[in-house]
């Protein structure tokens, strides 16, 4: 990944935040290293880059938001913790910063976005810094990308009101799956674990997502 042309924020900042992440639990380095690594500014509007840095969400228009990095670093986490996934898929490029940090970590990332501004922003952002493991169309989340799967890992990054069947059937035997699921105030970030006994869920901690809407494409 090219990261150059992160002038406009020190190393200072970052490490700062770094820091941050490591007193709220977040111990893998890898995962670290990428959100260390990814300049976030980029993943933002203009406006709001003096803020990229700070462990918060961001408004990217289109009544969306770029996770605080705390959220993006627990999601990871929680993903690789079973080694590294040769294939994942992305429910929710958005802006495309986690796709960024996930582009670190996994060999191939298939990322579906259902609103066009979003998945063109995404998209042209993460040609610019060099991510060539990823692959973004515009389509409804909840139906997944059912031609590349099986997947390794799948992350969510919008909440489901129940966990939606066709991400359970793209998920590969001792796949990883992290998704918000819950009402439109708060939900729990759940891991669903694929295994020869069946699903293992388990629950991550209470979160706060935007609904993940389905669509008709």
């Amino acid at each position: 990944m090219d990261v150059h042309g992160i002038g406009m924020t020190s190393r200072r900042t970052r490490d700062r935040l770094i820091q941050r992440l490591r007193e709220e639990g977040i111990h893998d380095e890898r995962v670290l290293d990428a959100i260390r690594r990814v300049p976030r500014h980029v993943f933002v509007d203009e406006a709001l880059a003096s803020r990229a840095y700070e462990d918060t969400a961001l408004p990217i228009g289109h009544g969306q938001t770029i996770s605080q990095p705390y959220i993006v670093a627990r999601m990871t986490q929680a993903l690789i913790a079973g080694g590294r996934p040769k294939k994942v898929l992305e429910v929710g490029t958005g802006s495309g910063y986690q796709t960024a940090v996930l582009a670190c970590l996994v060999d191939e990332i298939y990322s579906v976005e259902r609103l066009e501004p979003l998945m063109k922003f995404a998209r042209k952002r993460l040609r610019e810094i060099g991510c060539r493991n990823v692959h973004i169309k515009l389509s409804d989340g909840s139906w997944g990308w059912k031609e590349h799967a099986p997947y390794d890992g799948i992350i969510v990054t919008a909440a489901a009101a129940e966990l939606p069947p066709s991400l359970v059937e793209q998920l590969a035997p001792g796949g990883r799956l992290v998704i918000p699921v819950g009402g439109p105030a708060m939900q729990e970030l759940l891991l669903v674990q694929q295994t020869d006994k069946g699903l293992i869920q388990e629950r991550i901690e209470l979160v706060n997502f935007v609904p993940l809407v389905r669509d008709l494409f």
